[in-house]
């Protein structure tokens, strides 16, 4: 496997640290530069799967590198989840960026995270990614739990930010208030129900619902009333029904179907369709090899994504270890 590194310019002179620049979080769908994956190896969860979950990562890699940059990290981390441990990255107007670093403790303390804590560090100071660095290690935030809109917007869940042992004692308030700090966001919407069984996050939103292109949120059905997590999802489907854009106008929301159950070593996991990926011209969608389910989902973000290829990726071993496709991946906007 090569590793492909992609080096952004960064237009700075003397003094511009002092011009006042308006950042924000760019939305997804906005051009990227590359995708960051963190490499299984055999120190890592999944040293009794390392083949087959290689497969998978290939196959990933594969996809991303037809579109765009690839950097791939090599073995020096606890597990692969790039998402909650990679840079979250604004933008300016002017082709800026600022690399924000935050902490990454497991997902609550759950499992062992220095090495992967330290990544980002390391790949900045040896030069793989560009921008003004921002160190943010003393908060905890996983990528997996934000979702922006590129306007101002960052929607999140109340079950993983206010989850222990991540950022207590701050109260809902103040972690508000923080995000807002941060991210140079103008509100937090925060979404109070909807948790898939066996989910190690506490709720990532990356799970539930997406943000995507026209104001559309495509979000997690409930399924059949008799599933465990129906009501979990009913409720979450309401609470977005009542949210409202900036402009004061009703999302427009899109479901996707709720996979059926998948059962791993007595345990279900938490399979998902929202766990998506966009990158530049294409959406890559997990996929469960349940035929119907996986080209209705497939059917639904390509509606959503008018112009981009769907492309569907087989995530059945990246859900043995509790995640899917987007878990495993951090994109890196163009500038």
């Amino acid at each position: 496997m090569h590793i492909f590194l992609y080096f952004c310019s960064q237009n700075m002179s003397l003094g511009i640290e002092n011009v006042t620049r308006k950042w924000r979080l760019p939305a997804e769908w906005e051009p990227q530069w590359g995708v960051q994956l963190t490499w299984p190896h055999a120190r890592t969860d999944w040293a009794p799967m390392l083949d087959e979950i290689t497969a998978t990562y290939e196959e990933m890699a594969r996809e991303i590198r037809k579109r765009e940059e690839l950097l791939i990290v090599g073995e020096p981390s606890n597990d692969t989840w790039a998402r909650d441990h990679g840079f979250i990255t604004l933008v300016d107007d002017e082709g800026h960026t600022r690399l924000l670093d935050f902490k990454f403790n497991g997902w609550g303390e759950k499992f062992a995270a220095e090495l992967d804590n330290a990544i980002n560090r390391r790949i900045y100071d040896e030069g793989k990614v560009k921008g003004e660095y921002v160190d943010c290690l003393d908060f905890v935030l996983e990528g997996g739990s934000i979702e922006s809109d590129g306007k101002g917007t960052i929607f999140t869940t109340t079950g993983c930010l206010l989850a222990p042992h991540r950022n207590q004692p701050m109260t809902k308030a103040q972690i508000e208030e923080r995000l807002k700090q941060e991210l140079h966001a103008e509100r937090i919407l925060w979404i109070d129900h909807g948790n898939l069984v066996g989910d190690d996050t506490d709720g990532h939103i990356d799970t539930l619902v997406r943000i995507c292109p026209d104001d559309t949120l495509l979000y997690m059905g409930a399924g059949e009333p008799d599933d465990e997590q129906h009501e979990e999802l009913r409720l979450m489907e309401e609470q977005l029904k009542s949210f409202r854009t900036l402009d004061g106008k009703p999302y427009r929301l899109m479901k996707l179907p709720m996979p059926k159950a998948i059962i791993f070593e007595g345990e279900r996991l938490p399979a998902t369709y929202a766990n998506f990926l966009v990158i530049n011209g294409a959406v890559l969608v997990p996929t469960y090899d349940q035929t119907d389910l996986d080209a209705e989902a497939m059917r639904v973000i390509g509606e959503t994504f008018p112009g981009r290829e769907i492309v569907g990726i087989d995530c059945r071993s990246i859900i043995k270890q509790h995640g899917s496709l987007h878990c495993c991946t951090m994109q890196y906007p163009r500038i």
